[in-house]
């Protein structure tokens, strides 16, 4: 017999008098889109659902419509997909009227979950994960840089170089931090009211560029702190005059943002991955998990580079790394084994960029680790030292979205783990996206052809 009691969340809104509510869902680039509902509406979606048009899984990020797709599309009219509030997203957002605010996630005609929604795709794996006995923890870490730009001077400059709000290469600043006290503290505070943690914020190398790490949390609660950081911090930086861009590589002189990410198992009560008897402090189950990701870091590529400008990011001595090789506390590897007490001992891998869809790079590095939990692979070769020390024989990723598109889309394993439908229309509009590239012309070829050739 359903309880007559309503969920807290909406006894709250009635308790505060809310007559508005905004909710929000992700579509496959990690864009968070959404809107405002009445709160006669909202009591009714968050019942039932509520229709929302599926164009938001049939057009790339600048409202184009895809070609190449079966899931949605011309030939389907566009109908509504029916979108479902998740209550246990309750928050407000301090910056817009302390307004009630929803994530909610899409589901299918008969009710299943909707095989390319980005948020349920995670779930899906995080389900597994479930009946394996584990509970992956997370965090996230973003790198952006931040421009003294509106949309409209943005515009107006017609892709030439941006204006940073600070000069030169000052990574963990204090003095450059005090160039913005109100940006930096309108972060650290209103994400917090925002339910969105932040463990730490300092500047990076380069101009106008930040690192944020978010609070470690359970897996499905820190890709929503993830994407809702990304959308928040743009939408903070408006009140003060301030673009963020969480581009992988705005410019070539440096260094590209990355967004890294730190998990370990939990059986609910213990870290699974601190092995005591182990010299590097890693269990077996550690392993097999970080043997999984080395062997498929390629099978799930384009989640962690999903935009053409990614593997620009990919620079042999910029940081980022390019080859699937590990470390033991070593940053030039793409995963980092962190490997202290108890409690902190966990993997951090390194290679996917801030322009991620956070659901879609946690699912691929929980279902890469998790895959070799299945087969129980182990690690073949050593950590790498010092500078890739020990990577000469291990090739480098693909430069191009293109090449790691078609890996992904012929891989049994993405495909075992995130399904046929997924794997099929994601890898359709990564080649939508490289369609796009190939045929625009760059300001690059532009200064190389125009005059002399």
């Amino acid at each position: 017999m359903a309880s007559s009691t309503p969920h807290p969340a909406l006894a709250a809104l009635k308790k505060d008098g809310a007559t508005k509510v905004k909710v929000a869902v992700s579509d496959i680039d990690g864009v968070l889109r959404g809107k405002y509902l009445h709160i006669d509406k909202f009591e009714g979606a968050a019942d039932g659902g509520f229709g929302f048009c599926d164009v938001v899984f049939g057009w790339d990020m600048l409202d184009t419509c895809y070609d190449n797709t079966s899931v949605t599309g011309w030939q389907h009219g566009y109908p509504d997909a029916l979108a479902r509030i998740d209550l246990g997203t309750a928050r407000h957002v301090p910056w817009d009227g302390n307004v009630p605010f929803f994530l909610g996630e899409f589901v299918s005609a008969d009710g299943a979950p909707h095989p390319v929604c980005p948020r349920q795709t995670l779930k899906r794996v995080l389900a597994r994960a479930d009946k394996l006995g584990f509970a992956p923890m997370t965090g996230m870490e973003f790198e952006w840089f931040n421009f003294r730009e509106t949309p409209q001077t943005w515009a107006a400059k017609r892709g030439q170089p941006p204006d940073p709000i600070t000069p030169g290469m000052f990574g963990y600043s204090l003095l450059r931090m005090a160039d913005n006290p109100g940006f930096f503290n309108a972060l650290m505070d209103e994400m917090l009211a925002f339910n969105v943690p932040i463990e730490g914020l300092h500047t990076e190398t380069g101009p106008g560029v930040m690192e944020v790490a978010l609070g470690f949390s359970t897996a499905l609660e820190q890709a929503d702190r993830a994407i809702l950081f990304k959308t928040g911090a743009r939408e903070i930086g408006k009140r003060f005059g301030i673009m963020p861009s969480f581009m992988a590589k705005w410019s070539q002189q440096y260094p590209g943002c990355s967004g890294h990410i730190h998990q370990s198992l939990s059986d609910g009560k213990t870290n699974l991955f601190f092995g005591a008897d182990n010299p590097r402090r890693m269990s077996p189950l550690f392993e097999s998990y970080l043997a999984g990701q080395v062997a498929c870091l390629m099978e799930f590529a384009p989640l962690f580079w999903p935009t053409i400008n990614s593997y620009k990011r990919l620079v042999d001595g910029f940081w980022a790394p390019v080859k699937p090789s590990w470390g033991i506390d070593n940053r030039t590897a793409s995963f980092r084994v962190i490997a202290g007490s108890p409690k902190a001992t966990r993997l951090e891998t390194r290679c996917p960029g801030a322009d991620v869809n956070p659901y879609l790079a946690m699912a691929a590095v929980i279902a890469a680790g998790l895959h070799g939990v299945e087969q129980g692979l182990k690690l073949t070769a050593p950590p790498i030292t010092g500078t890739n020390q020990g990577a000469e024989d291990i090739p480098r990723a693909p430069r191009s979205l293109i090449e790691t598109t078609r890996v992904f889309r012929n891989s049994a394993i993405a495909r075992d783990w995130l399904g046929d439908t997924f794997v099929d229309h994601f890898a359709a509009t990564r080649e939508w996206e490289w369609r796009q590239w190939q045929d625009g012309v760059t300001d690059w070829e532009l200064r190389r052809y125009f005059e002399i050739i």
